[in-house]
């Protein structure tokens, strides 16, 4: 079972999953903000990262939202929201599609959509190469929140991606959000789906949400945002404003 951090003892149910650059930490930053009666979090370390880091595994988005869906049965949780950052994004898009009625509701945060990413041989060496080399890793940070966050704030958030990744689990992960189409089934997705896209986010642009999401969850009842003042990372550059976002549609969805 994944390691993972439960904050909270609300009724509603809400398991986390994380992005590329970063544990369950990636979402330290909301943790004193949330509603801790109305709702319980679990933020969750994928295999080869974190307190999760010597679990073996094939390191593929497909197995984080297996392994996501076998945490819920777990915990004993039945009903549950499932919400993802990034290439965590497309695990929880699988998860709703896989979850069936036992999922109620799907936040994707400047998410990776469910297909195969259409890159071509030079972009995917450009990814390859942030596996290996902090340079080329740092130019993707910044491309990624438009070029306009401090340096600082950059090197620690790869530093800590370095440090809790394994460089295996780092590669295979990147492979597979890149790569791997878990886009079937998602044309029967009826939940409510939010999805959260960055105005500065110049790699998972908020056009691609835009155009991308309608078209795989067609049945869904699906929001489109794009969060003002914020790229890639609204954890860390917004939020108090994710975070009141982030429970406001959980409200919503769970009275639905």
């Amino acid at each position: 079972m994944l390691w993972h951090k439960t904050i909270g003892e609300g009724p509603e149910r809400v398991i986390a999953l994380h992005g590329w650059f970063g544990d369950h930490r990636a979402y330290a930053g909301l943790f004193d903000m949330l509603d801790r009666q109305r709702f319980t979090y679990a933020f969750v370390d994928y295999r080869g990262y974190g307190h999760s880091r010597d679990l073996a595994g094939l390191y593929t988005i497909g197995e984080v939202a297996q392994d996501a869906l076998a945490l819920a049965e777990s915990l004993g949780w039945n009903r549950f929201h499932v919400i993802g950052h990034s290439m965590g994004g497309k695990a929880a898009q699988k998860v709703a599609i896989d979850g069936g009625s036992r999922v109620k509701s799907l936040i994707a945060i400047t998410p990776v959509p469910a297909p195969a990413m259409p890159v071509d041989d030079a972009t995917f060496g450009f990814f390859s190469g942030v596996c290996d080399s902090d340079e080329t890793a740092l130019a993707l940070i910044g491309g990624s929140v438009g070029d306009r966050l401090s340096k600082v704030w950059m090197k620690h958030l790869l530093a800590g991606a370095r440090a809790t990744a394994k460089p295996e689990a780092f590669r295979g992960y990147m492979q597979s959000f890149i790569r791997d189409d878990l886009s079937a089934g998602a044309d029967k997705v009826t939940i409510p789906i939010l999805a959260l896209a960055g105005e500065h986010d110049n790699g998972v642009r908020a056009e691609v949400v835009q155009a991308v999401f309608p078209q795989i969850f067609p049945k869904a009842a699906l929001t489109i945002e794009v969060l003002a003042n914020s790229g890639h990372y609204p954890m860390d550059e917004i939020p108090v404003y994710l975070t009141t976002r982030i429970e406001r549609f959980l409200g919503e969805a769970a009275g639905a």
